[in-house]
Order: structure tokens, then C-alpha cells, then sequence
């Protein structure tokens, strides 16, 4: 029987159980780390100005920066200085949050099946679903090179893919008036 590969945990507290599935909600479970994860992962913001009036659910300053702070001491993401301007900073993800691929493709492909969700929203989480983990380990590996060592994105990537998927939703609803 093969050994489970074991990583470095999180640096987080204990929780109420050892349950890993506990141990995540308490984690990821409040109102808006999964979506900042979510702003980052698929809209490429890595700035707090830009996760801030990107988010269509409004997120407020306090909170984003509060999450943003619980997410780096967690070890989901990483703040860096920002070469191009000394007061700002960037935040990129680390190796467990990209690992959250999967998990956020489970997440939108339920949404998208169990609940009234906009065409243009729900599209990315279709593609991901019907690409299956083939797309996910492209996106995470595509991820990991933007993040990671911080590289660009490449032009024809998976989120380039998602997003052309997203503006294409977005033009086809502005056209039938809705």
C-alpha cells in the first residue's frame, strides 16, 4: 500500500476537532475568504485596490484587508512589496491555495446545477466542470507560474480561456436585453 505524501501544514490554530473537513470551514468557511481566493484565481487581481472594486459582492475595505491578513498568516497567500510603486503591495497564492482548483470547480459546477445563478457568471464554473482535472492541473499549473515565481500568465492559458468564455456570456446577455 503506497504512504500518503505528506506536506508542511498551515500555519493555523487548532481547531474545535482533528476532522479535517471542520478544520477547513473554519478555515474557508466565513463569507469571504473563498471569494478574495476566488478574485485572485480567476481575475488575476493581486492587489487590494483591484480585489476591492472587482468584487461585484461589494466586499468592504475592513474586511478585505482582514481577509487578506488571515489568509497570508494562514499560509494561503503571500504579500509582497509591488516593484512598480513602494506603497503598494501584491499578494499572490501559494502551492495550498492553488491546490484549491478542484475544490473551487466542485464548488461552481454544484452552484451552476443546484442554484439560480446569471449565464455569464456561471460559465467559467461549466467550463471547469466539463474540463474535469485535465483543465484543473492546466489552470493550477498555469498558476503556479504566475504565482509562484511570479511569471505572466500566458496569453492562451486557461484563464485567458475563462475569462473570453466570461466576456462572451456578458456580450451575448447584453444583447438579448437582459
Amino acid at each position: 500500500m503506497a504512504q500518503p505524501v505528506v506536506h508542511d501544514k498551515l500555519p493555523v490554530p487548532p481547531g474545535k476537532s482533528g476532522c479535517p473537513i471542520n478544520r477547513t470551514i473554519e478555515l474557508l468557511g466565513d463569507r469571504w475568504s473563498l471569494i478574495v481566493l476566488r478574485d485572485i484565481m480567476f481575475g488575476g487581481n493581486t492587489h487590494f485596490r483591484e480585489l476591492l472594486n472587482a468584487s461585484i459582492e461589494g466586499i468592504a475595505s475592513n474586511i478585505l484587508a482582514n481577509r487578506l491578513a488571515k489568509l497570508v498568516d494562514a499560509g494561503l497567500l503571500t504579500r509582497h512589496d509591488d516593484p512598480s510603486h513602494r506603497q503598494k503591495v501584491e499578494y499572490h497564492l501559494t502551492e495550498a491555495a492553488i491546490q484549491l482548483v478542484p475544490v473551487m470547480a466542485q464548488l461552481g459546477a454544484w452552484g451552476a446545477r443546484w442554484l439560480d445563478t446569471t449565464p455569464e457568471l456561471t460559465v467559467r464554473a461549466e467550463l471547469l466542470a466539463a474540463g474535469g482535472p485535465p483543465l484543473w492541473e492546466r489552470f493550477m499549473t498555469e498558476l503556479r507560474a504566475t504565482h509562484l515565481p511570479g511569471a505572466p500568465a500566458p496569453a492562451d492559458g486557461v484563464l485567458a480561456e475563462l475569462t473570453a468564455a466570461y466576456h462572451e456570456a456578458v456580450a451575448a446577455a447584453d444583447s438579448s436585453g437582459e
